[in-house]
């Protein structure tokens, strides 16, 4: 291919009543010099003569340029050879048709769509209640016929879900102690109660803080994985190879991702509640001049054990509902990269607004458990 430099550069020559074209108008050549030539070319009045016979190469880009200057049609003095012909007949065909445009808003438009979401709620409803029943009857098979666990599969999703977020959960637990210390000090200093800072932070972080703060790294970091690692299978249609082979993937796929994340969050809440009382215990140091075997002696009395017990609690059930929304929505891509991005978007959102809920109820049933001062 000859270089653009070797090429006939596009030009218009205008003498008031004429207008002719030369060169090749093609994208390449136009781009350099656009700006001045629609400049030219608003400039060349509407009844001119237009002569294209000097143009040596003609593109879609030049053509359509060309045509919205006539106004999308064909002046009334046009030489035209027969090789750009066709060219313009298709731009002409194009410029007949109509793309519909959007309806009207309609009064009723509101109550459809708030329909159209209530029954995409209750599909996803009825998925999610239809996996944890086929999660319940292969439980019961593998229980009853001895069937193989897949216990390097629940092994392997541990690691990925609970060793390898021990850092990220221990960082972040730090930060929100010496924030929750520092913050409370400022205002328990002004009324020197500064000892119920060990009650602030124990049931704040133990009780209610720390599971929800780890739920909500969790689903971030593992629920996502699980929903883009599903997600892909699906679309690279490992899943149906599965199935084909009469392997099923509930007890392969979804199975050791539960029991991983259920038994690995309870362990990540002790962890990173243990790490942020740490961080407070470390600000209550600084700020007012707390010893570490107080704090640790008053620990116990302050906080009873019967909120450790809700904080696992919350843990085992946080884990079970973010494996299982993530493997949901997992299982729902559809095979093209659109599909998976919206599922692990949907997979998080819902995942945390869920541990929010349930946290909400767990907070209004324990109510009368676990707390000193009543």
């Amino acid at each position: 291919m000859a270089p653009d430099d070797a090429r006939p550069q596009p030009a218009l020559r205008t003498d008031g009543a004429a207008a002719a074209l030369s060169g090749d108008w093609t994208l390449r050549l136009l781009s350099p010099t656009l700006p001045a030539l629609r400049r030219q070319l608003d400039e060349v009045p509407d009844s001119a003569a237009w002569d294209l016979s000097g143009v040596t190469r003609l593109d879609s880009f030049g053509a359509l340029l060309l045509w919205r200057r006539w106004g999308r049609r064909r002046p009334a003095r046009l030489v035209l050879p027969a090789p750009l012909e066709g060219i313009f007949e298709r731009i002409a065909a194009l410029g007949d048709t109509r793309i519909p445009g959007e309806p009207p808003y309609r009064f009723l438009d509101a109550t459809a769509h708030l329909g159209r979401l209530l029954i995409d709620l209750a599909r996803h409803l009825l998925g999610f209640v239809a996996l944890v029943g086929q999660l319940c009857l292969d439980l019961f098979y593998l229980m009853r016929r001895g069937g193989p666990w897949p216990w390097l599969e629940i092994s392997a999703n541990f690691y990925k879900v609970g060793v390898k977020a021990m850092p990220v959960t221990a960082l972040v637990g730090f930060l929100i102690g010496v924030v929750m210390s520092y913050l409370s000090a400022l205002q328990l200093r002004a009324f020197g109660a500064d000892v119920f800072i060990v009650n602030i932070l124990g049931l704040g972080i133990i009780r209610e803080l720390g599971p929800v703060l780890v739920s909500v790294l969790v689903a971030g970091r593992s629920g996502s994985a699980m929903t883009a690692q599903l997600g892909v299978m699906r679309v690279t249609e490992e899943v149906d190879a599965l199935t084909t082979m009469g392997i099923s993937r509930y007890v392969r796929l979804v199975l050791p991702k539960v029991v991983a994340l259920a038994l690995a969050m309870p362990l990540l809440t002790l962890w990173g509640s243990a790490v942020a009382i740490f961080g407070g215990m470390v600000s209550a140091k600084l700020q007012l001049g707390m010893g570490y075997e107080f704090f640790l002696n008053t620990l116990p009395r302050a906080v009873p054990m019967a909120n450790l017990v809700i904080g696992l609690g919350k843990g085992v059930v946080f884990g079970l509902l973010i494996a299982l929304v993530a493997c949901h929505f997992g299982l729902r891509v559809k095979p093209n990269t659109e599909s998976l991005s919206a599922n692990t978007t949907a997979s998080v959102v819902t995942s945390i607004t869920v541990v929010i809920l349930v946290d909400a109820v767990f907070a209004i049933a324990t109510r009368s458990i676990g707390l000193p001062f009543r």
